[in-house]
């Protein structure tokens, strides 16, 4: 599986206080991040597949829901956190 739990310590990591720290929105919106990256360049290959469409957009509903959050919670971390992502709003 391309996320192995090394992998996902490691994005933690870089976008948390700690490797441990999987709940805040950061961390989270982060991995969004790299699933739907993976998820995109599977369906390049791969047109036909719905299922994996499907996943991706939802996907996609989760993390924009988790930037909806830190934006009315805390402005400041949501412009950190498209900016090294570098999301479109």
């Amino acid at each position: 599986m391309y996320l192995t739990t090394e992998y996902k310590k490691e994005i933690f990591k870089q976008h948390n206080k700690s490797d441990t720290d999987t709940g805040s929105s950061e961390g989270q919106i982060a991995l969004f991040t790299k699933r739907i990256e993976h998820l995109t360049g599977h369906l390049k290959n791969n047109k036909k597949d719905v299922a994996t469409q499907r996943s991706l957009v939802l996907l996609v509903g989760k993390r924009r829901r988790q930037l909806n959050y830190l934006k009315d919670t805390d402005i400041v971390r949501y412009r950190e956190i498209i900016k090294k992502l570098k999301i479109r709003k």
